[in-house]
């Protein structure tokens, strides 16, 4: 069985520019602590032997910018590079026919920017994989949560929703290749776009698992998540 790991990596990152002009880089290309932030992500994939192959999903403009931090960084034999789309969900369409795989095959989707996951939890969401064809990383709620109609005046609440039901998603989000492959065909013919895979496979008719996750495994968007990220990764004792 194959494991395969796509990083969609194509977004611009514009919520980390206003008032910080120095950060004039994708944000999957800034530095943490000293390190590219997606060279970070490949090597915490890189430690999973399951991982079999590595696809990285970027705008044609980064795709020889990529290539070369690959190489400089010794991925230049693990990882492809592969042109991304205007969305998400197009990079990682793009990616998956890409890949070579069997349909009980598992594709890996991560966050490129998500660089603080740890090897146990990419196991973990393989295991499920392995059990119940898909699973997320997801995160319980802690704050209370609200549903909201929005009007000309401003969201008026319309329920509170137990925290019980709800998880905050993560990633990596695990499925069959059989499994995905079809959901995303099946969203491209209907012209749907979700906010995740998982939402696909979801729209599909099938369950989604859900492995717990951590706070560490932060997405960095906006100022003030690389000083996070810096501050999880001197506590974690990691400097990798």
């Amino acid at each position: 069985m194959r494991v395969s790991v796509i990083l969609p990596a194509a977004g611009l990152g514009t919520r980390m520019t206003p008032g910080h002009t120095s950060h004039t880089s994708p944000k999957q290309f800034l530095e943490l602590a000293g390190t590219p932030i997606l060279i970070r992500t490949l090597r915490t994939f890189a430690e999973v032997p399951e991982v079999t192959a590595m696809i990285v999903a970027v705008r044609a403009t980064e795709m020889e910018r990529l290539t070369a931090h690959i190489s400089e960084h010794g991925f230049a034999d693990r990882v492809r590079v592969v042109e991304g789309g205007d969305t998400r969900q197009e990079s990682v369409f793009n990616a998956l026919k890409a890949l070579n795989c069997g349909e009980d095959d598992i594709v890996l989707v991560h966050d490129a920017v998500r660089p603080l996951i740890e090897p146990a939890v990419i196991r973990r969401v393989i295991e499920a994989v392995e059990k119940h064809n898909a699973a997320i990383v997801g995160l319980p709620a802690l704050d209370t949560i609200k549903q909201v109609e929005r009007t000309a005046d401003g969201a008026i609440i319309t329920a509170t929703i137990p925290r019980e039901y709800i998880v905050q998603a993560q990633t990596p989000q695990g499925f069959r290749y059989g499994l995905l492959r079809r959901a995303f065909a099946e969203a491209e013919a209907d012209g749907f776009v979700g906010t995740d895979e998982a939402s696909l496979v979801e729209r599909a008719g099938s369950q989604v698992f859900v492995v717990l996750g951590s706070a560490s495994n932060l997405k960095i968007t906006q100022p003030g998540d690389l000083e996070l990220a810096e501050f999880y990764l001197a506590h974690r004792g990691n400097s990798h």
